[in-house]
């Protein structure tokens, strides 16, 4: 990494421009040599009041005028899940690196298509999976991965909200991926994969709306010495935390596990609460990550790597077929 490249300004780009893009543009805006360059939609006004409420210098009305911008040095990808694998090759093909929402894509051959695209261009593509790069996060990985209270001996995970039914919401359609496996049931899976590995097997099952979309999936992870107790559910509000008893304590993740939030130390009763002091919404940390792969010219994020999206995408799509689950 030459001196010129270390200081350099990322422009980046945003396609789809939903409420989770508006909390990654906000985050951005507090990054150091990070720049919001230009931003996407299906309709100009839109495009132009994202532009305005976050200093974008360039609107667009496709995502194909964004992805001929020859200033843009990374795109964030925040369409609905049908949609990432169309968007992501556009990117990819055109040289941008891209930073694509969770989930990656709807499925394993999806993945395997962006993956060889991203090899192909020589471009980076990672999985936007925020949760990965939250300093409370990497705590409790660092903990587990030492030993520090000795093996894991069970997993409990949940994420779950109640809200009214809606069938013309993306949360709840379909056709475009909604649903809460894919769109809230990928964290407990992910806790699950980030501290245990690959299950040996999973047992599943699930509820489902009248449009077919699934309301809730209670999974079992089964491992050589211990389990993951998985839930989502769009029905219920759930306490959404991670919690993992080992040896010597249990450590908990507290409410809203996935985003910035504190970790519980419990040793015989007694708890211990570690804040980190978070002034951000959490999407800043992915980013610093991403921006730094750029200038040192890596094409794979060595945390949020090629095979742990690959396997995390092979968990959802076993899933779906134990519960019966087709888009």
């Amino acid at each position: 990494m030459t001196k010129q490249s270390e200081h350099k300004t990322i422009n980046w780009g945003i396609i789809g421009l939903g409420n989770i893009a508006n909390k990654f543009a906000k985050d951005l805006l507090t990054i150091k040599d990070a720049k919001l360059y230009a931003v996407a939609s299906r309709t100009q006004e839109k495009a132009d009041e994202f532009a305005k409420k976050y200093d974008a210098i360039k609107a667009y009305d496709s995502y194909e005028a964004l992805a001929n911008d020859p200033n843009i040095d990374a795109v964030y990808i925040a369409t609905p899940h049908v949609y990432h694998k169309e968007n992501t090759i556009l990117c990819l093909k055109k040289g941008i690196a891209v930073l694509c929402e969770k989930p990656f894509a709807m499925n394993i051959e999806e993945v395997e298509e962006m993956i060889a695209c991203a090899k192909e261009n020589n471009t980076l593509l990672m999985e936007a999976l925020w949760t990965y790069f939250l300093p409370h996060y990497q705590y409790v990985l660092e903990l587990i991965e030492n030993k520090t209270y000795g093996k894991i001996l069970k997993v409990e995970s949940d994420f779950g909200f109640h809200r009214e039914f809606d069938d013309s919401s993306r949360t709840y359609n379909k056709s475009l991926g909604g649903g809460s496996l894919l769109d809230i049931g990928i964290y407990p899976i992910f806790t699950a994969l980030s501290t245990l590995g690959v299950p040996n097997n999973i047992d599943a099952t699930a509820t489902f709306f009248e449009n077919g979309a699934d309301s809730t999936c209670d999974m079992v992870f089964h491992y050589d010495n211990c389990d993951a107790h998985l839930e989502s559910s769009f029905i219920s509000n759930n306490p959404t935390e991670a919690i993992f008893y080992c040896e010597k304590a249990i450590i908990k993740i507290n409410t809203m596990f996935h985003m910035p939030t504190t970790v519980s130390i419990i040793i015989d009763g007694k708890e211990e609460i570690k804040d980190f002091g978070y002034n951000t919404i959490g999407y800043n940390y992915e980013a610093i990550h991403f921006n730094k792969l750029i200038r040192e010219g890596k094409k794979e994020s060595d945390i949020m790597t090629f095979d742990f999206s690959r396997n995390l995408i092979k968990i959802l799509d076993d899933v779906r077929n134990i519960i019966n689950l087709s888009y």
